[in-house]
């Protein structure tokens, strides 16, 4: 009779416990489908909100639903449009610390691609003076050439390499300006590196001819008549119809060849009437 009632005792535990299991399961079913409906209309009013052109509140409430329901399908498009509405307001720090969030939680995600299209629109669209700041250059060309590499054959890759070869264009131009400074400061040795660089790493830009032409007029003025021939054979075997290679062609000229004397000789002049002022 003990053991009767002893096991009669452990059914009615057993019966509470699944009837009170059934009704956590049923609270967390209802819990749930609460918390997807309020994502989901958080999801709806950042859509509003972003057409409306208030971005800002639109990202919060992007933000707002991913945290709603992280495990829900809508979760990473609310990473990504909250990213979205920050950089429409040009707000690239947090765009881009939205975006670097989405690529770390959201490896396998379908919007990968344009999610890192988005990433290098950010550094690229800070891109101000060349001449000041490269982070934002170097950044910018990095994500653009890892979508490539790892996307190859999509619209965004196109569009990515296309704004890498202007990348290329400003950096190229940021050497040209360095170069003829030390050229007008007659720095022959930091000039060549600058224009150099020109010829080796932006071969594909509008300003390799004239730094071509500048090496072979420094390499001249200073006497290694080798290299300036070498250079100015170069510019004529890829440019021949280039208005840099009349000016290089023109430096190997007699005439040309007396100009730089007698400018030198006007700076020897010019320095010793200074020298001589000083004990007039």
């Amino acid at each position: 009779m003990m053991i009767f009632r002893n096991y009669f005792i452990l059914f009615l535990i057993a019966l509470l416990f699944l009837s009170c299991s059934k009704k956590e399961v049923k609270k967390s079913i209802i819990n749930e489908v609460n918390l997807e409906s309020q994502m989901i209309e958080a999801y709806k009013n950042g859509l509003k909100e972003l057409e409306a052109g208030d971005a800002l509140y639109a990202a919060k409430k992007f933000n707002e639903a991913e945290i709603l329901f992280p495990q829900s399908e809508y979760a990473p498009k609310s990473a990504l449009m909250a990213a979205y509405a920050y950089y429409t307001q040009n707000y690239y720090g947090d765009a881009i610390a939205e975006l670097t969030r989405f690529l770390r939680v959201y490896p396998n995600h379908e919007d990968i691609v344009y999610a890192e299209y988005l990433l290098g629109l950010c550094y690229y669209e800070q891109i101000v003076d060349e001449k000041k700041d490269l982070n934002s250059i170097i950044k910018a060309k990095k994500t653009f050439k890892t979508l490539i590499f790892k996307y190859p054959n999509t619209e965004f890759a196109t569009d990515a390499s296309f704004k890498i070869n202007l990348i290329d264009e400003t950096l190229a131009a940021k050497e040209m300006y360095i170069g003829r400074y030390y050229l007008d400061k007659k720095k022959w040795i930091s000039a060549i590196n600058r224009f150099r660089t020109v010829v080796d790493d932006y071969q594909s830009t509008i300003y390799v001819e004239e730094a071509i032409h500048r090496l072979v007029e420094i390499y001249y003025t200073i006497g290694v008549e080798s290299e300036a021939k070498k250079y100015a054979n170069l510019l004529g075997y890829n440019y021949q119809s280039s208005e840099w290679y009349e000016k290089s062609f023109s430096v190997f000229n007699k005439n040309y060849k007396k100009k730089i004397i007698k400018d030198n000789e006007k700076e020897n002049n010019s320095i010793l009437e200074k020298f001589k002022s000083l004990f007039s």
